[in-house]
């Protein structure tokens, strides 16, 4: 039981920073400095098509699913990365490496998920390949809004009845 109570904490502060940073991304392009990476303010039209692996801008947001029945969550914010895997707290950047990559260093001893490479994105799907091995399958979550996908916790099993405490006697 204590299991699940740490996961269900793990799965909470995901969510939280997950909605924290997408909270902080904006579509306003206002204010943005000229110095930022050139990967990340790639717009559709300008050489790249729209929801290409190579987009960076198209990798913006927050992108929800399942893998090997466990959630993933992938923020994306102007070129920083927050994932929420299993037991698994990673941050980093995207890097343009030849390809885009996500770049990120994990808590807890976590490895498989450290160098992710984009197999596909088309806007609402997004498949990342990592060097640990694992392929995630992700959708594009709604902006302000908790995903509804998500499997719900097993069910609890019954809890026997606690035994009546005889009345303790007033100190004399």
């Amino acid at each position: 039981m204590t299991r699940f109570v740490r996961t269900g904490g793990v799965v909470v502060a995901a969510l939280a920073a997950t909605l924290a940073l997408t909270a902080c991304g904006s579509d306003d392009d206002a204010g943005k400095g000229s110095g930022g990476d050139a990967g990340s303010s790639a717009k559709p039209g300008d050489g790249q098509e729209s929801g290409s692996p190579t987009d960076t801008a198209s990798l913006d947001g927050t992108w929800v699913g399942l893998t090997d029945g466990k959630n993933v969550t992938v923020s994306i914010t102007a070129g920083k990365v927050a994932l929420v895997a299993d037991q698994a707290v990673c941050q980093g950047d995207v890097k343009d490496m030849g390809e885009v990559m996500l770049a990120l260093k994990c808590t807890g001893g976590a490895n498989d998920r450290t160098m992710g490479a984009i197999e596909s994105n088309d806007g609402s799907k997004l498949v990342l390949s990592w060097d640990g091995g694992v392929k995630d399958t992700l959708s594009k979550a709604d902006p302000g809004k908790l995903p509804t996908d998500l499997p719900s916790l097993p069910e609890m099993p019954e809890v026997p009845e606690l035994p009546e405490l005889p009345e303790v006697p007033p100190a004399s």
